[in-house]
């Protein structure tokens, strides 16, 4: 059985999805606030960062490997995998910083919709015409 060309790709957002999560636990640590964000400006980015790839990222994976598993090319595979990856760091990176800088922000957010759309107007036709 080969690997399929969704399973970097998966991995890698996963392991993201664990340093965003590491990275909300030390801003509690450090702000002292369980819950919520006290006026802690920099655990509610961190907060928002880690929610906004939970809200986003799961359906991505899913959608690439259906893709994948309908008999669209690996080069498509790939591109969307990589995209995602590179669009979700661009995100983060952004919404991260203080002062932020938008064109991370809205990068990272255009790629993902463009990787959610275009996998998502592709699947429909492969279920009714291949």
């Amino acid at each position: 059985m080969t690997v399929p060309a969704t399973a970097p790709y998966a991995a890698l957002l996963a392991l993201l999805f664990i340093a965003l999560s590491a990275r909300v636990i030390r801003q509690r640590g450090a702000s002292k606030v369980a819950l919520g964000f006290a006026g802690a400006p920099v655990l509610e980015r961190a907060a928002r960062v880690h929610a906004n790839f939970a809200e986003y990222v799961p359906l991505a994976p899913l959608l690439t490997l259906l893709t994948e598993l309908s008999g669209y090319p690996r080069w498509l595979v790939h591109t969307a995998g990589l995209a995602l990856v590179l669009g979700r760091l661009s995100h983060a990176w952004g919404v991260s910083q203080s002062a932020e800088n938008f064109r991370f922000r809205v990068a990272g957010m255009g790629t993902t919709f463009g990787v959610l759309g275009i996998l998502s107007l592709l699947l429909p036709g492969a279920a009714f015409v291949r």
